[in-house]
């Protein structure tokens, strides 16, 4: 098994308490570069992995296959964990690794634990509040859209279906013991205050 891990923005006090009980409990660690060995290294070694910050394409596929090779060592018979800076689902080199792995070793299962996002870290240290809605990109058309406090999600996404989204993930009491998730056709009629729907074109 591969974890994708998130370690936040890059405060030591901001792991959260599974990303350090994870940090000890794996056969091995991994870790981008140098600012995530060092949140990981009072918990346990880590091998730093060449993810390079290029457009070169092909040297960005051929590194992210020797990552995915040394990975496989590891988690094929046992839990590798990929330490990253943020969180490992929001714009992380985790999503592209594990495609390569999908493709090298299918049969090492790749899941993520949440970190402290750069967004959330950004309205703490700006001082300025999010909770009007906002959009966030790389500079390129946003794929997706996450709506949070959904009462009637079947209804959202049939509004959404209009603006060409056609992909649907409810999570509803996210975390807490009694937490649902539904995707596409089995969207309840009504949910939880406490739910998120995701959007996908």
């Amino acid at each position: 098994m591969l974890i994708g891990l998130g370690l936040g923005p890059g405060d030591s006090e901001l792991l959260t308490l599974k990303a350090v009980r994870l940090l000890k409990e794996a056969d091995a660690v991994f870790v981008p570069g140098r600012l995530a060995h060092s949140l990981v290294a009072p918990y346990r070694d880590a091998e730093i992995l060449d993810f390079p910050m290029t457009n070169d394409e092909g040297r960005i596929r051929a590194c992210m296959e020797r990552n995915a090779d040394r990975i496989a060592e590891v988690a094929t018979s046992g839990t590798a964990v990929l330490a990253l800076i943020g969180d490992p689902n929001f714009f992380s080199t985790f999503t592209r690794l594990c495609e390569v792995m999908g493709e090298r070793y299918p049969g090492i299962v790749c899941r993520t634990e949440p970190g402290i996002s750069a967004i959330t870290a950004f309205a703490a240290a700006a001082g300025v509040s999010l909770s009007e809605g906002f959009m966030v990109t790389d500079k390129g058309e946003p794929r997706c859209r996450i709506l949070l406090k959904v009462r009637r999600p079947k209804d959202t996404a049939r509004e959404l279906r209009k603006e060409g989204f056609d992909t649907f993930v409810l999570v509803e009491r996210m975390y807490l013991p009694d937490m649902c998730i539904y995707r596409d056709g089995d969207l309840p009629e009504t949910c939880d205050y406490l739910s998120i729907l995701y959007a996908g074109r």
